[in-house]
């Protein structure tokens, strides 16, 4: 990044940190080849990301604190990689968030002003949590300062702005009816800014670390869909690649939780899985490791990732229904239809899903994808 050239020459390169803690070359090619496969990139983005990590010093990193449960850093922290948690922030770059650091009163206070002084324009601003509005503000007052004079105290100078989670990006449990602090999603403070959404309750550890190699990587902005989420990991429904999906394209569907049809692991659409309206790479990366994901675990997508999930209907009714293909009439015909035309049923959901996918992202069905120009971070 050309603005962190006028940084002290003689602090070490991330690649150089990652090796005075005892990481290998192997390893950390490893981790490179990785996270360009989590950020679809080819394969020659490899060289890219590792180049990016072995020359580039440290990118200075403010994580903020608001109306949260520490869920997102709990997140990041239990990373499968130990690159990830251990090394690319928590050793590296992390200069200020009230859940890590040792500081505590006027000290931390001080490491924050010096960190917005020293590096605007150059470092990063994460934010955890929403920010209320109600009550002038005293629903989250830090050092004597409402969470809302804070952000944009703090916003001002950050090269990119990443709101961690559901709580940052849309409001998530704070925001529910009737949000009795007025809780806002990062986004609609800031509203002169662009701020990236990593969407979740939490989000996957491994998204937000490929959300921050990218910026690391390519200086700008990772693509991002309507709602500001980064489309690398935003842009396919849980339902689409759902390991129960052909129970579903089937008609297999658990009835009632613990049923015959639970055990034998069927789609749990009836029982209020929110898959089918719901953009996230859970069914993909999964968890632990790539151990796993909530519907493959035998309950539901809640939709955490989706904006006002709380309330967008209870968790354990199944969808009336959702856009561009009739499911309910399938739901509960099926049994009693033919092969025939639940195969076509199926086929008629997935042309129906592809259109629809088209039309969010303005292509017409049969053209090229072609990607806007991402924004730049540089002030």
């Amino acid at each position: 990044m050309n603005s962190l050239t006028k940084m002290n020459e003689t602090v070490p390169t991330i690649y150089e940190q990652m090796v005075s803690r005892g990481v290998d070359r192997r390893d950390f090619l490893k981790f490179c080849a990785w996270m360009g496969a989590y950020l679809g990139l080819e394969h020659s983005a490899t060289a890219q990301i590792a180049h990016a990590i072995e020359t580039k010093r440290r990118l200075p990193v403010v994580w903020m604190h608001f109306q949260e449960c520490t869920c997102c850093s709990e997140s990041f922290l239990r990373s499968s990689h130990p690159i990830v948690a251990d090394i690319l922030l928590d050793k590296v770059s992390l200069d200020y968030t009230e859940t890590l650091q040792a500081a505590a009163g006027f000290q931390s206070e001080e490491i924050l002003q010096e960190t917005i002084t020293k590096y605007k324009g150059e470092y990063l601003l994460l934010i955890e949590g929403s920010i209320p509005l109600g009550a002038d503000g005293a629903y989250c007052v830090i050092a004597g300062k409402s969470a809302l004079d804070t952000v944009r105290e703090v916003a001002a100078g950050a090269k990119a702005i990443i709101a961690w989670g559901n709580c940052a990006s849309a409001g998530c449990v704070q925001a529910a009816n009737p949000n009795p602090t007025q809780a806002m999603p990062v986004s609609a403070i800031l509203k002169d800014k662009t701020v990236i959404n990593v969407q979740g309750c939490p989000p996957i550890a491994e998204v937000m670390a490929g959300v921050l190699v990218h910026v690391l990587t390519f200086d700008r902005l990772p693509q991002l869909d309507s709602l500001g989420r980064p489309k690398a990991f935003y842009s396919r429904r849980v339902h689409d690649t759902c390991a129960r999906r052909a129970n579903y394209d089937a008609g297999l569907f658990v009835e009632t939780f613990d049923d015959e049809n639970a055990r034998q692991g069927y789609c749990l659409y009836k029982v209020g899985c929110k898959g089918p309206t719901t953009y996230n790479s859970c069914s993909t990366m999964k968890w632990n490791n790539g151990t796993s994901y909530p519907i493959q675990s035998g309950h539901g997508c809640i939709g955490c990732s989706e904006a006002k999930f709380w309330d967008n209907g209870p968790f354990y009714q199944r969808l009336t229904n959702f856009p561009g293909f009739g499911i309910e009439a399938t739901a509960d015909k099926v049994g009693l239809t033919v092969g025939g035309v639940v195969a076509a049923g199926a086929l008629t959901h997935a042309v129906l899903t592809n259109f629809r996918k088209h039309e969010e992202i303005g292509e017409q069905p049969g053209e090229k994808a072609t990607p806007p120009t991402p924004p730049s971070v540089k002030p």
